[in-house]
């Protein structure tokens, strides 16, 4: 009778417990990629959480993917540099999240005509609560936009009225200021007026620390070359280039603290004498509009060397 009576508490046990893991796992994974198998879609929109496609820094995520459910665990997706549809592994993680293409997701919405995901950053299964976690991407059947919207998906990618309004206020805000700056989206640029000047544009790009062309928007920096300078130097600092075209420089790289603020004012001269009369400097613009933008400058000077 004991022995029944045990062998009936286990099998109860087992069954709970089966049931359980079935509830969750249907909590967790409540949905299939199955409907949507074969429809490509595209990228329209990706904004963050408040309907804005830039933060208040500047930065900004193009809408650029093209996708394809292939398979419950395959995701093709559009390969700029080898023009094909690549495929990867559809990694499902936890909840509704995914990993493909070394890019973590959450799938807010499906359907035949759309898709909704989340990019997310995940740590230890963990979603970052911060700006990594809080941009939204918005795609559309490409059979949808074509038969029904009737407009390019290159339209749809424009950016917002409430973009262009939030990027005027932001401008207005750090041009009141000439040591506030957010990130342009058009950079400065550099215009030589003299052959004795040329600048470069430097990527740091590095794909095994995972630092992508975003870097380089949010981070420029340049590295111009002077011959004929008074002396030979090489200095290397951060400025701020203002929605007029002025220089003014934020720190000085490369030296002790006690002498950041003397190099400042070496390099403020060099920008003075050699910057503002050989370049014409343009200054970042966003949507079209001109405001302040932090640079990072390497200024390097080759003496005239005597016979």
């Amino acid at each position: 009778m004991i022995n029944n009576s045990i062998k009936l508490f286990f099998l109860l046990l087992l069954f709970s417990a089966c049931t359980r893991t079935k509830s969750t796992d249907a909590t967790l994974r409540d949905f299939t990629f199955a409907p949507v198998k074969g429809i490509r879609y595209e990228e329209v929109k990706r904004r963050f959480s408040d309907g804005l496609s830039f933060n208040k820094e500047g930065f900004m995520q193009k809408p650029s993917w093209i996708i394809e459910v292939a398979a419950e665990d395959t995701m093709m997706a559009w390969s700029p540099q080898k023009q094909i549809m690549q495929k990867f592994y559809l990694q499902y993680d936890h909840g509704n999240v995914y990993n493909f293409a070394e890019e973590f997701f959450k799938v807010k919405h499906i359907s035949k005509d759309s898709l909704v995901f989340q990019r997310v950053q995940v740590d230890g299964k963990v979603i970052a609560a911060d700006i990594r976690s809080d941009v939204n991407m918005t795609f559309y059947a490409q059979s949808y936009i074509k038969n029904k919207l009737k407009v390019s998906a290159a339209e749809l990618q424009k950016t917002s009225k409430q973009d262009t309004l939030f990027i005027q206020k932001r401008s207005e805000q750090v041009n009141a200021n000439s040591d506030s700056a957010f990130a342009a989206l058009k950079p400065v640029q550099f215009i030589p007026k003299s052959k004795i000047v040329t600048v470069e544009k430097i990527s740091t790009v590095d794909k095994l620390s995972k630092r992508t062309e975003a870097y380089d928007y949010m981070y420029p920096q340049y590295k111009i070359v002077i011959d004929r300078a008074y002396k030979d130097f090489a200095y290397q600092c951060s400025a701020v280039v203002g929605y007029n075209g002025v220089i003014r420089i934020q720190n000085a790289y490369g030296v002790l603290p006690e002498d950041v603020e003397s190099r400042k004012k070496v390099i403020h001269g060099v920008a003075d004498i050699y910057l503002r009369n050989l370049f014409n400097v343009i200054p970042g613009t966003t949507l079209g509009i001109p405001h302040n933008s932090e640079i990072t400058l390497s200024i390097v000077g080759r003496a005239i060397k005597k016979p």
